[in-house]
């Protein structure tokens, strides 16, 4: 692959951001003219391609999905790497900022959104991926509403046995408590905890759990969902992190604390923030749930009329066509007569 010229086909514009490993760059396709993001990662002499671009890339180009952010190039020079994805617009935390109420977004809105990330997990996770770092940021948003997971620079593939991996994983508000205690042989239920808290985020506006310890992040999680005890979770006194002096907090009812989320909704945000991981639904249980029963038959219909309109126009365009043959076939062996006009 020749790097310098694959890098010259793009034109590099506005910085989008910037992660610990990577500055990401809005940029223009010199041959299509198409937008996309530039992914730019300086590789160091000694150190060589950090662990998490080569994760991710091997990762992303497994993954192939409508809720999942398209990568369509990898560009390899000496001293960088490149990563072209598909351009989106922004990301969830800033379309909450800009364009919700205070932050909190319409129930429709939220519903659509919430469908859209669920089956990008439930894409990764029946792919074997854990993702291991949902929040608003890395999901993003364009501007025909289609929402994309992001940023896979901690996401793990997983097998069976369960592998050892490391606790250091989601943004602390967004990281489940069963992680927070130092479980190390999680699953995708890691994932799903996270799913819960933006789903609370996006109706209220304000992150669900903003601690900022681990210890603090603990407390705040058991303030709401009360305090596990091993009646209520086996083995908790077993996790690393577990502390018997941690404060006896009761289970709050979610329905006050978020009264803008209707019965049936507050019924899968439980379903999602169980403290107990195997008891968190998954990904894929989560989208059968009544709450999207609505949301679905207006895709239905929609598609419906969106393939009655495409009948509709082949019809029409055969019926064109019928009309121009009987025209010409008329016209052959008689002059044309203006007399009727």
């Amino acid at each position: 692959m020749d790097g310098k010229r694959q890098l010259n086909s793009f034109q590099q514009l506005e910085k989008l951001g910037e992660g610990t490993y990577a500055t990401v760059f809005k940029g223009r396709n010199r041959h299509t003219g198409e937008f996309v993001a530039l992914k730019e990662i300086h590789l160091d002499s000694e150190e060589g391609t950090p662990s998490t671009a080569i994760r991710e890339i091997s990762l992303m180009k497994e993954l192939k999905h409508e809720n999942i952010v398209a990568l369509h190039d990898v560009i390899h020079t000496e001293s960088k790497l490149m990563l072209v994805f598909e351009y989106m617009d922004g990301d969830l935390k800033k379309y909450m900022d800009t364009h919700g109420d205070h932050g909190a977004l319409k129930p429709m809105l939220i519903k659509s959104f919430m469908y859209q990330l669920l089956k990008g997990v439930d894409f990764c996770h029946q792919n074997r991926v854990l993702h291991r770092d949902l929040k608003p940021q890395n999901l993003l948003i364009n501007s025909k509403g289609q929402l994309k997971l992001g940023d896979f620079g901690l996401a793990r593939a997983f097998g069976i046995p369960v592998n050892t991996f490391s606790n250091e994983v989601v943004t602390l508000w967004y990281r489940a408590p069963d992680v927070l205690l130092g479980s190390r042989t999680y699953n995708t239920s890691i994932d799903i905890w996270s799913v819960g808290c933006i789903m609370a985020e996006m109706y209220s506006g304000r992150p669900l759990f903003p601690g900022t310890t681990n210890e603090d992040q603990m407390l705040r999680i058991f303030r709401i969902m009360g305090t596990p005890t091993e009646h209520t979770w086996p083995g908790i006194s077993q996790f690393p992190e577990y502390k018997a002096t941690v404060p006896r907090y009761p289970a709050q009812d979610l329905h006050q604390i978020l009264p803008q989320i209707d019965p049936v909704g507050i019924d899968l945000l439980r379903k999602l923030l169980q403290l107990r991981p195997e008891l968190r639904v998954s990904a894929n249980d989560a989208l059968q749930h009544p709450w999207f029963n609505d949301l679905i038959h207006h895709q239905q219909a929609a598609a419906l009329q969106q393939q009655q309109q495409q009948v509709a126009a082949q019809q029409a365009a055969l019926q064109s066509q019928a009309r121009g043959g009987y025209q010409q076939q008329s016209a052959v062996g008689q002059q044309p007569s203006y007399e009727n006009y």
